[in-house]
């Protein structure tokens, strides 16, 4: 008979024992979590010191110190920087900041951990200190002075550069961990990002005070060119181009000041203007003096006559004021017959449009006061005396074609050109009467 087959119930199923956790294995993890909890607060809270301090890194010296003291626990810490070839004091404890304040500012070489550590470019650590022949000679004296027989230097390393180092101590000769040294590398690395932030805002700050300071001359020399060119235009409403120059690169408008000097007077207009503008229309007469304006000016100016004044058709242009020549007539001359040539051509188109009119110069020569008359925003440079009167009323009895001219202007002028007698003529308000020439040309 066969075997019938049970179904087991008394099956067990393993389970792995719990292990059991010593109190001194617990009290070590939370130790070390307590530990890097710390190290992570005293990291973030000198990242915040930072951001807080971008123009100054003292505050971020200070919070590296506060926080060495309170992780190890240390009467000691101390930031140092290199300034000028030496060490500096940059922060230390407060307990021991006269102390070792006295040391300072100090040769850069290996007879103080701190400057060892600048010079090997490397994290160095002690323990013991003391009797210890590894140590610097000043170290070894500062620990016996403060009691301590373990120390750490840090150096600050930008680049290539070492411009710095962070240092602590501790009572007891117990070598730093893996952890304690990372932490005080990673100090030493915000103390540079505080000092290279301050670098980069000082001079940002200089670069924008430089800026301010390009900004506000700028300003000035546009403000004084502004102002340059506004006189310039009052300057050049009756003055020649080289004229206006020659007194605003003076400085001095003292040129336009009355004065009295012997000048040479040309005077012109057109012969028959007047019943001209009577019987055209007025856009007529402006288009014309538009084209006779146009003419002469180039001329005067390239001569270096100086505009008096000029009304309608009529113009007086003085010469050797502002500007010294050493023939005055002479340069008057010759740019009248430049003008008779370049109105010549005029009046033979205008003539061909049915406007008879003719061009007469008059030019004398003697003393005249000068400078400017009129008043705040409408100023003229006149030449008041004989001399005007006399070109005036020589241009008055010139025919057209004829630049008449005074004795004293023949005088000036005799050999240099070519002259006809034009008769003895009584001139209103002159009480002689003159002999005057028609100059027909240059001399060959």
């Amino acid at each position: 008979m066969p075997k019938t087959k049970t179904k087991r119930t008394d099956a067990r199923v393993y389970k792995r024992p719990k292990r059991a956790v010593s109190k001194s294995s617990a009290d070590l993890l939370t130790r070390e979590l307590n530990d890097a909890l710390h190290r992570e607060a005293a990291t973030a809270e000198i990242l915040r010191v930072i951001s807080e301090s971008p123009a100054d890194p003292k505050p971020v010296f200070e919070a590296i110190v506060s926080n060495l003291k309170r992780l190890f626990a240390t009467r000691l810490a101390l930031v140092e920087i290199v300034k000028d070839g030496r060490l500096h004091l940059g922060a230390a404890t407060e307990e021991e900041f006269d102390t070792v304040a006295g040391a300072f500012p100090r040769p850069l070489d290996e007879d103080s951990g701190g400057g060892l550590a600048i010079v090997t470019k490397k994290v160095l650590h002690f323990a013991p200190v003391r009797g210890n022949a590894a140590a610097p000679p000043l170290t070894q004296r500062m620990a016996k002075e403060l009691d301590f027989d373990a120390a750490i230097f840090a150096p600050m390393i930008r680049g290539d550069e070492v411009i710095g180092v962070i240092g602590t101590v501790r009572r007891e000769p117990i070598p730093f961990d893996e952890n304690e040294i990372a932490l005080i590398k990673s100090f030493a690395a915000q103390a540079v990002i505080a000092i290279e932030n301050t670098r980069l805002v000082n001079e940002l700050r200089a670069k924008t005070d430089e800026l301010a300071h390009l900004n506000a001359q700028l300003e000035k020399r546009v403000s004084d060119q502004v102002a340059e060119i506004e006189r310039m235009g009052r300057l050049r409403r009756f003055l020649p181009p080289q004229v206006a120059d020659l007194i605003v690169s003076s400085g001095s408008e003292k040129q336009l000041e009355s004065h009295r000097r012997e000048i040479t007077a040309l005077f012109c207009d057109l012969r028959g203007f007047t019943g001209f503008s009577e019987s055209a229309d007025p856009e007529d007469v402006m288009a014309l003096l538009g084209e006779y304006h146009a003419a002469i000016g180039g001329i005067i100016f390239k001569h270096g006559g100086t505009l008096e004044r000029f009304v309608g058709d009529g113009v007086m242009v003085i010469f050797n004021d502002p500007i010294r020549l050493e023939n005055p007539s002479l340069h008057a001359v010759q740019m009248a017959l430049k003008l008779r040539a370049a109105i010549g051509t005029l009046i033979e188109t205008w003539r061909r449009m049915g406007h008879e009119l003719g061009f007469g110069i008059g030019i004398a020569h003697g003393y005249a006061t000068l400078g400017t008359i009129g008043f705040e925003g409408r100023y003229d440079y006149a030449a008041i005396g004989t001399v005007s009167n006399v070109a005036s009323r020589l241009c008055d009895e010139a025919k057209s074609g004829q630049i008449l001219i005074s004795p004293r202007v023949l005088t000036a002028v005799e050999g240099a050109v070519i002259v006809e007698p034009a008769g003895e003529l009584v001139l209103k308000g002159i009480r002689r009467p003159l002999e005057v020439h028609n100059v027909v040309d240059l001399a060959r």
